[in-house]
């Protein structure tokens, strides 16, 4: 008697279209990937796709892209609920945000927002066609890591060498970390999501020694990165980041002991940082920063050696290892207290008014240590806006106008400083549905993914968590550099989810366990889990 089969469903076989068959359809599938997979990169060094001409140059590839995919892809959509709620939401957003140019006070910063919003849906029907590939499944978070890695290390360059590289530097950044992004706050939001990725690839014993070991050695400048960028927001997304990591790792036991591995050296790097003035505010003369940036720079190559080092010993001795069990009641009493405690701090941010102010200027550690922030401020304006106008919203990129009229500090600003609360004042109770639409597709669609192949769903979970957690706290939104690599994760999650045979190269699970952890190693044949 034969064994039974435990792949589960196989998809029904779909002919490509005349011209697009064997290796030329493949050829395309790959390419089209590999320019989504590169694109946040390539905008980064566009101020990162904030203006007009990067952010439609964009969108028209995006565009080309996804039309291409609706005819190699076999299967264009995705075949869940929740990919296909996610899409819908994110399309209702875009319409929604559209109609909203009808009310809208500003019509140039509701075009804006469109153009914005159908870059993103654009990317997101392109990516979740084209990742439905086993490789993407492999080999996404290094490369969006490696994305993260080279943006960092370009912006630490004139730190570093200041010989060789001389770079444009704004006044308000003050010091802090800015280029290529030319904002502070999403450089190292950036480097905080490239950290988490590394940290899941070290600590993933499904990986080969080699790239566990690059990515601990990676997570020494990318530290660094998010310490100079001196963002409060981003320290406090990176902990709830590294929080989700830990929870939901297939082996825990690995992913803690990677941990210290990965962000001691880091930790070490950011200190030493903080502690040139060269390197952390490009401070003094051209003599005086290229010696502390040489002396930076070897300390930095040393650290992520002994990192690397540190990393391939402890790949090199493999344990035994079981998951943290989060079954549905502990993630609803996590996920309900997490929802009580934001909710709390924010109504005390909203009636309290802690120090509605800005925090101590420029590239000092004293920042890290105030609460002082003018987003008070912005967050009760853009309450306070929806409460005025809660089911249609002030319209699309209405408030600043808002702002204007309303505010008691000097700022200019034209963020609300939250995707949440800027996109209930600005599209009301119907937006902020379809905001709620895509972000809850992704969730589910993560959650029915790391109950059935957690190596999966670890990364991108942490990942996304930290945007999440971002995103509420700046800007991210307008900020497509930053914002796309978060939607490659999730189109990759929406991809994977209910395509089966994914996860046919990643199934090593513990044994009789139907939890998969991710790609197993090239060298090594797939552990099959038991029926």
């Amino acid at each position: 008697m034969s064994a039974p089969d435990t792949r589960g469903p196989v998809r029904e076989p779909q002919r490509a279209p005349p011209g697009m068959r064997g290796p030329i359809r493949t050829a395309v599938t790959v390419a089209g990937a590999v320019m989504l997979i590169g694109g946040p990169t390539v905008l980064a060094f566009h101020s990162g796709g904030y203006f007009d001409r990067p952010r439609l140059i964009a969108g028209l590839v995006a565009w080309s892209v996804t039309l291409v995919a609706a005819v190699v892809a076999p299967r264009p959509l995705p075949s869940s609920a929740a990919g296909r709620i996610a899409l819908a939401g994110l399309g209702a957003l875009c319409a929604w945000t559209a109609l909203s140019l009808l009310w809208a006070p500003v019509a140039a910063a509701a075009v804006d927002d469109l153009q914005r919003l159908l870059l993103y849906l654009g990317y997101a029907l392109g990516a979740t066609a084209l990742f439905a590939q086993t490789w993407v499944a492999r080999w996404l978070e290094p490369a969006l890591a490696a994305g993260a890695l080279v943006v960092t290390a370009y912006g630490l360059s004139e730190r570093l060498v200041p010989d060789l590289v001389d770079l444009d530097a704004s006044v308000t950044a003050g010091g802090r970390l800015e280029q290529p992004l030319t904002y502070w706050n999403a450089t190292g939001a950036l480097a905080a999501i490239g950290l988490v990725l590394c940290l899941r690839i070290a600590g993933d014993p499904a990986r080969e020694a080699p790239l566990r070991a690059a990515g601990a050695a990676a997570a020494v400048p990318l530290t660094a990165g998010v310490y100079l960028s001196f963002s409060r927001g981003t320290l406090a997304a990176l902990a709830a980041g590294i929080v989700v990591l830990v929870a939901l790792a297939p082996a825990a036991g690995a992913q803690l002991r990677a941990l210290p591995i990965a962000l001691l050296p880091g930790a070490v790097a950011a200190i030493l940082a903080g502690a040139l003035p060269a390197v952390r505010a490009l401070e003094g003369d051209l003599a005086g920063r290229r010696g502390e940036g040489l002396f930076a720079l070897a300390a930095f190559v040393l650290l992520a050696a002994l990192a690397a080092v540190a990393a391939l010993r402890e790949a090199s001795r493999p344990r035994p290892d079981r998951p943290l069990r989060v079954g549905p009641r502990m993630a609803a009493v996590t996920v309900a207290g997490l929802l009580v405690l934001g909710g709390a701090l924010a109504a005390a941010a909203l009636e309290a008014n802690p120090e509605a102010r800005s925090p101590a200027f420029g590239a000092t550690e004293s920042r890290l240590r105030s609460l002082e922030s003018n987003r008070y401020a912005y967050w009760r304006v853009a309450f306070a806006t929806f409460a005025d106008r809660p089911l249609l919203g002030i319209g699309s990129g209405g408030f600043g106008v808002e702002w204007l009229q309303e505010r008691e500090v000097l700022d200019p600003t034209r963020e609300a400083h939250s995707l949440y609360l800027g996109t209930l004042a600005e599209l009301g109770l119907i937006g902020f549905a379809a905001l709620l639409a895509f972000l809850g597709g992704v969730a589910a669609a993560l959650w029915r993914l790391w109950r059935d192949r957690a190596g999966l769903a670890a990364g991108p979970a942490a990942a996304l968590a930290l945007w999440a957690v971002h995103a509420g706290l700046d800007w991210d939104w307008e900020m497509p550099a930053l914002t796309l690599v978060a939607l490659a994760l999730a189109c990759a999650v929406l991809a994977s989810t209910g395509a089966p045979e994914l996860g046919a190269a990643s199934r090593v699970g513990p044994p009789g366990s139907t939890r998969e952890r991710g790609p197993a190693p090239v060298a090594s044949a797939p552990d099959r889990n038991a029926a």
